[in-house]
This record gives structure tokens, C-alpha cells and sequence, in this order.
């Protein structure tokens, strides 16, 4: 055997040596990415799935609070209503030529007549006319502040009854306003 062909036999099992080499090393490499993109795809795919259950999250609270929003607009606007209706409805009572306002006084007298004689009236000034008409032997004291009525109040101060429209409004808009609040809403 020459130099030459050992040389030749070397560098043959050293070129095969390194090719079974570079063909493990490629092996080792692909199991690697193959490995790694398994990896990428489960990381992807948690990724997606945690990012989904988030989205959900979010768009549950986004509705949520939506519609808190909107029923506190709601709320906001029933109130408006029942305020503006409860504004309208003293604005008519204020009216020194609302309907049926002889009949209201009256009837109020006739209540006064039932608690006693030995009052005297202190009236709004807008039905100070009317209420003189009615006081019968009761006196006439100072105008009072309201929208129309009077307050019988005793000789001595000691006792009054609040018979001012405004006072009977306020007592009736509590006792009604559930009633009110169905008419207008439902």
C-alpha cells in the first residue's frame, strides 16, 4: 500500500465519518426544530386560549358594564320624568284659576270645621279672598308661604294643622308614587 492510497483510505472513512457525523448532527438538529415547533404550537395554542378566555372576560365586563350604564340613564331619566311631573303638577295647583280650587278650599274647610272652631286661619295669599268667604267666624292672621291653602292654627299657637296644598301634595306624592311610577313606566 502506497502513501497515496492510505492517505486516499483516510481521507475516505474520515469523509464518511464526517458525513455519518453531519447526517446525526442533521438528525439531531431536525429532532431539535421538530421539537421546538411542537413547543411554538403549544405555546401558540395556551397563548390563543388564554388570549380567547380574556377576550370573553373583558367583553363580559364591557357588557356588564354597559348595561349599568344604561340603566342608570334609565334610572336618571325616570327620575327626570317623575321630577317634571311632580313640577307640573305644583304648577297647577299654584294656579289661582285651577279647576275645581273652590271645591278643594271648601273641602278643606269642611275638615277644619270637623277639628274646631276655635281656630283662627293664616292662608296663602292667592286664596286669601276665597278662604274669607269660608272662614265663616274664624279670623283671617298672616299670609303664609305655599301654593295655595291655609294653616288653622290655635288662639294661643299651641297647635296648628298644615292644610297647604303643598303639604298635601308632598303627603299624597309619597303615598302615590309607586302608583305614579307604574302609570308612567309600564
Amino acid at each position: 500500500m502506497t502513501l497515496e492510497t492510505l492517505a486516499k483510505d483516510i481521507s475516505k472513512s474520515a469523509k464518511a465519518e464526517a458525513d455519518a457525523m453531519i447526517a446525526e448532527a442533521q438528525k439531531e438538529a431536525d429532532a431539535i426544530v421538530a421539537e421546538a415547533k411542537k413547543k411554538a404550537t403549544t405555546i401558540r395554542s395556551e397563548a390563543a386560549s388564554h388570549t380567547e378566555r380574556e377576550a370573553a372576560q373583558i367583553a363580559r365586563e364591557v357588557v356588564a358594564s354597559a348595561r349599568q350604564a344604561n340603566q342608570k340613564e334609565i334610572l336618571v331619566a325616570r327620575r327626570k320624568v317623575l321630577d317634571d311631573t311632580l313640577a307640573a303638577t305644583r304648577a297647577e295647583l299654584s294656579s289661582p284659576k285651577m279647576s275645581g280650587r273652590a271645591s278643594l278650599l271648601k273641602a278643606l274647610m269642611a275638615k277644619a270645621d270637623k277639628i274646631g272652631k276655635d281656630y283662627h286661619i293664616r292662608p296663602v295669599e292667592v286664596d286669601r279672598k276665597a278662604l274669607s268667604e269660608l272662614a265663616g267666624k274664624r279670623t283671617m292672621g298672616d299670609a303664609i308661604d305655599g301654593i295655595g291653602g291655609f294653616v288653622l292654627e290655635a288662639t294661643d299657637g299651641s297647635v296648628s294643622y298644615d292644610m297647604r296644598f303643598d303639604t298635601l301634595l308632598e303627603s299624597s306624592w309619597k303615598e302615590q308614587l309607586s302608583e305614579t311610577t307604574k302609570i308612567l313606566f309600564e
